[in-house]
């Protein structure tokens, strides 16, 4: 789990940053804006669960959630970041469902 959320967090700053630099700029900013949330929902699930605390279900549902989300935009775009990071973030939501189960 902690191995996906590094993962998603690696490919969520990549791609922001990447979409900085991207001709229109404009258009990426709903997928800067959830690369950022993403990446912070999993360092911070990351963190959590490095201490060991049992009472996290919560927060890996808001992460899966996000993830999902940030997914589905990163989808919408051709640029390989983009597809790169959308396979990152499906593979730490998957992540986060085999917690939960």
């Amino acid at each position: 789990m902690i191995s996906a959320l590094g993962n998603c967090i690696n490919h969520c700053n990549y791609c922001a940053d990447a979409c900085l630099d991207e001709d229109n700029v404009k258009m990426m900013v709903n997928c800067i804006r959830t690369d950022k949330v993403c990446a912070e929902a999993c360092s911070a699930l990351s963190q959590v669960l490095a201490t060991g605390y049992s009472d996290v279900g919560g927060l890996v549902e808001y992460c899966k959630k996000v993830c999902e989300a940030c997914a589905k935009e990163c989808e919408g775009h051709d640029h390989q970041h983009c597809q790169e990071c959308a396979e990152a973030c499906r593979e730490c939501a998957d992540a986060c469902s085999a917690y939960l189960n």
